[in-house]
């Protein structure tokens, strides 16, 4: 098939084109040259600024677009007029937070997604994302009906991940000693390798699917105690945790999912119970756990984790773990 690329050497983007050139796909990928331009230089590439120079790509035909790069829906509804002649279906990368974080566990495709009260509004930050990504969604579809899948991730992991939320796990446990385990130890907790959602959306467009679908994982129910024994077990560490109460995180500071990435607030708990039951008869299946977490150990490494995005340094770590010590003695625990 020939397969045009919005992005495509950026993480997610990265492992689709890796995914696509594997199953002996053509592509074409138009994006702005800013990072890792010359990753794949056998790879046509169409350098240009969708709101800009969508006319780069006139006169051509492919068998579908995979979007991997829209937040706006004004520029992915600019997109999708320019290739609506040019492609048979449009793949958009969404994302599980158009339901926002107070879900119900077991949340399905067909629940509501979250609104802007403002429909004008561009500036993409926590609180507009999801809303955004809803508004790209609905708007593919009112021009391209019927031509459209629409994939929503949960978090997205393995190697090549900037955000270093998850990476932070693996490289802790790698580390070894007292690790702060955050919150309850049943608490579920979701994502995806980027390596099987991008195997897998090159395999759905290979079978011209249309529709929206859930797409994160793994296969069978995880808890946070479950993710981190696996990690220490995956590594060979010599970890130990210790499991500190969520309130008492939160009264010294310390911020869910950014400082202590996959800990979310009670009441978001359903956030990380997303069914995607729809994606997995479609054909989503997950590798073993232990085989993501020593690829991202091994491709993040041993540098020091200060002035990383996500997590915590070891210092601030030793900080809490002191005074959660601290109280329980006061309390005779």
């Amino acid at each position: 098939m020939k397969i045009l690329v919005l992005g495509g050497t950026k993480f997610v983007g990265r492992h689709l084109v890796e995914a696509a050139i594997a199953r002996g796909h053509t592509l074409t990928l138009f994006h702005r040259g800013r990072t890792n331009p010359g990753l794949f230089s056998g790879v046509e590439t169409i350098e240009g600024d969708r709101e800009h120079d969508l006319d780069r790509l006139a006169d051509r035909h492919w068998d579908a677009v995979i979007d991997t790069c829209g937040y706006v829906p004004r520029l992915v509804g600019m997109a999708a007029r320019a290739l609506a002649d040019a492609v048979e279906s449009y793949v958009f990368i969404s994302s599980i937070s158009v339901y926002g974080t107070d879900v119900a566990p077991g949340t399905t495709e067909k629940a509501p997604v979250l609104t802007l009260a403002d429909p004008t509004v561009e500036v993409v930050n926590g609180e507009t994302y999801g809303p955004l990504k809803a508004r790209c969604e609905a708007e593919l579809e009112a021009m391209l009906p019927g031509r459209v899948l629409s994939i929503r991730p949960g978090l997205i992991v393995g190697p090549e991940d900037p955000t270093d939320r998850f990476t932070y796990w693996p490289h802790r446990l790698a580390r070894g000693g007292e690790v702060l385990a955050p919150g309850d130890p049943h608490q579920p907790v979701q994502f995806i390798d980027a390596r099987d959602l991008a195997d897998w959306i090159v395999r759905m467009v290979e079978a011209r699917e249309t529709g929206v679908f859930n797409a994160t994982g793994p296969d069978l129910p995880l808890s946070m105690e479950d993710f981190l024994t696996a990690c220490r077990e995956a590594l060979g560490s010599d970890a130990r945790f210790t499991w500190v109460d969520e309130a008492f995180l939160r009264e010294r500071g310390v911020r869910p999912f950014s400082d202590l990435p996959l800990l979310l607030a009670k009441e978001s708990a359903g956030f990380s119970a997303i069914d995607s039951r729809k994606a997995q008869a479609a054909g989503l299946r997950t590798r073993p756990l232990a085989e993501t977490v020593r690829d991202t150990a091994a491709w993040v490494g041993d540098a020091p984790w200060e002035g990383r995005l996500a997590g915590m340094s070891p210092q601030r770590e030793r900080e809490v773990l002191l005074a959660w010590d601290k109280a329980k003695q006061s309390q005779g625990v």
